[in-house]
């Protein structure tokens, strides 16, 4: 069978997009869920176009897809098909579940998505759903 080699995939992106402590806590909400757009704009407090411009970042840097429901995006990590940049991705959120910044981020993420009576405009919103990715599971 012919098989065309794939796109290389470029480092320097990758590393740019994990070069910014927004993008981290981006990923670290997202490590292991599907999170709607608007969890974020809540638990990081900043503006809902600067949360979309980090996010496109990251899906530019192919780690992020993003998926439409109704008037709700939901976004979520995709390992990286080189095995190299899936192994920098599985490294950094190893790293970051053990600072205190990320950790206070999760926190709010489940007291957020899981109070009876939502925060700000979340009612209706889409519960963060968990996913497995088997290139991301060890």
């Amino acid at each position: 069978m012919n098989r065309r080699p794939s796109k290389p995939y470029h480092l320097a992106l990758l590393f740019a997009a994990l070069a910014d402590r927004t993008r981290l806590r981006l990923l670290n909400l997202m490590d292991g869920k599907e999170v709607c757009v608007c969890y974020f704009v809540e638990i990081l407090r900043q503006s809902q176009p600067k949360i979309s411009r980090h996010l496109a970042y990251l899906r530019r840097a192919g780690i992020v897809a993003a998926r439409r429901e109704g008037k709700w995006m939901h976004y979520k990590i995709v390992p990286p098909e080189d095995n190299g940049a899936a192994q920098i991705l599985r490294e950094t959120l190893t790293a970051l579940r053990d600072e205190r910044e990320m950790q206070a981020d999760r926190s709010r993420l489940d007291r957020v998505c899981c109070e009876p009576k939502k925060i700000g405009g979340l009612d209706g919103a889409p519960l963060p759903a968990l996913f497995l990715s088997s290139k991301l599971v060890r």
